[in-house]
């Protein structure tokens, strides 16, 4: 089968030198070193045994620790705020942001590879780092690139699936669909009814979570053909990166907008695992679920108006205010009006406030600073600019906004809008495809991991008010 590797693998197995005897160095040690082997599943393969130890070790000696206490609020606000669960790939600061294994962004533009010097990231460096805790070298990320490309062949049955769906059906519904299809070729089902030892799960799902990322720009890129253009097919151009074939195979070539996919789905990849798309596959993941349920279902979840849909809605209302003042030239007061009408009406200032963080979103920041850099006269990126400065005041003076700066859903409709990606409708799954690169990987560790099934108590609201009642 596919997924079962020749023992001269083994072979290319390095012994990792210098490596830190306790837990905590060993983090630090695997977030700043460079990868050795330039074939990820080796490089995967060699640090599982660590891992499984370092959760063996915690499970045995710390099995009893309280990490924090659930209060009514947690119960009744979406758990928010409650540790109940292990995410490798990131972890989100309410100051400084997202962390991608300990690096915040501005880091992993300096570190990691990108297409050229002083580039942004590429999606397969930051597929590397997400998995491996390690930075690749180009080299590496050159492999990963080519190894994507040769397993991104897209059955024709997966098109006949959305092709049965009428064209007006919204881009996400199409979009779960082609990846449900694609779950009949799943290793990890095949492999599962052969009896496959439970450890060495991980591996057929490694090969599920590999394939599905190679072949999702292909299926988004179809659902975008068919739905705004002429319905043909571009095809994969072997010579482009991850993100630059994704922007090609969309029918978009000009080098800013290559560049521009590239950040996007980097910064967009992942963003620990409370949130709803990544809790989602981890939760459907968890019953054994293969990778192409689990990420189908996490994409139901990204296609709500409060996750992944926020994006579209922000452009909405951007070109709502055009429309209303007939020009994105507008004066502060007259911003500031319309957003307190906007407000008054009972609508929240969309791509303003999250659930996590308390400060700008850094995936903003560098969002902007790309717009500074090659399109500063643009008037709806000027637009954009001036909302940051009038938005976070007014909803600091409502007093009830733990969080009134910018999120990442705040700038990228002006980005894809500038260089024509115009369809704002379709967004979300531009953000489906990014997600899959920080899904994939915690779905592997949690097989690699042992994670178990993920079961809940829940309380009726009775036995809420009895538990209160005694407690007062």
């Amino acid at each position: 089968m596919a997924f079962f590797r020749s023992v001269s693998a083994l072979s290319r197995l390095r012994s990792r030198v210098g490596q830190q005897s306790n837990i905590a160095d060993s983090v630090r040690w695997l977030q700043t070193q460079s990868s050795s082997n330039t074939d990820l599943y080796s490089e995967l393969k060699e640090l599982i045994p660590e891992y499984q130890e370092r959760v063996k070790k915690l499970k045995k000696d710390h099995g009893s620790v309280e990490l924090g206490k659930i209060t009514v609020d947690m119960v009744l606000g979406g758990m928010r705020g409650m540790t109940a669960l292990v995410w490798l790939g990131s972890a989100v600061d309410p100051d400084e942001g997202i962390r991608f294994r300990g690096m915040p962004i501005p880091e992993c533009q300096k570190k990691l590879p990108g297409a050229f010097p002083g580039g942004e990231p590429l999606p397969e460096a930051v597929l590397w780092l997400l998995l491996t805790g390690k930075i690749p070298s180009k080299e590496q990320v050159d492999s990963l690139a080519q190894e994507l490309r040769s397993r991104a062949t897209i059955p024709d049955y997966a098109y006949k699936a959305i092709d049965a769906l009428p064209v007006s059906a919204h881009p996400m519904t199409q979009f779960t669909t082609g990846v449900m299809a694609l779950q009949v070729q799943s290793e990890f089902q095949k492999a599962y009814e052969g009896g496959i030892a439970k450890s060495r799960y991980w591996e057929p799902t490694y090969e599920d979570t590999m394939n599905l990322i190679a072949r999702l720009p292909a299926i988004a890129a179809y659902i975008y053909r068919r739905k705004y253009k002429d319905g043909k097919i571009i095809p994969l151009d072997d010579s482009l990166d991850y993100g630059a074939n994704y922007a090609h195979m969309l029918g978009f070539d000009d080098p800013e907008m290559l560049e521009f996919m590239r950040l996007y789905i980097s910064i967009h990849s992942d963003h620990e695992g409370g949130n709803v798309s990544s809790h989602t596959a981890h939760l459907v993941a968890s019953p054994l679920s293969d990778p192409y349920l689990a990420f189908a279902a996490a994409l139901n979840g990204l296609a709500g108006p409060l996750h992944g849909l926020a994006n579209q809605e922000v452009l909405r209302w951007i070109r709502s205010i055009v429309v209303e003042f007939g020009t994105p030239n507008i004066s502060t007061e007259q911003l500031t009006d319309y957003i307190n009408k906007t407000l008054s009406r009972g609508q929240v200032v969309p791509g303003y406030g999250h659930g996590v963080l308390r400060q700008t979103d850094p995936r903003y920041t560098c969002q902007r600073e790309f717009a500074l850099k090659h399109l500063p006269n643009d008037p709806l990126f000027q637009l954009v600019s001036k909302i940051k400065e009038v938005v976070p005041p007014i909803l600091t003076k409502l007093g009830k906004v733990k969080n009134p700066w910018p999120n990442v859903d705040a700038h990228s409709g002006v980005l894809l809008n500038y260089y024509g990606l115009t369809e704002e409708n379709y967004y979300t799954v531009l953000f489906g495809v990014s997600r899959s690169i920080g899904v994939g990987p915690q779905l592997i560790w949690d097989r690699a991991l042992g994670m178990p099934l993920e079961r809940p108590k829940s309380v009726t609201l009775e036995k809420l008010e009895q538990l209160c009642a005694k407690a007062s």
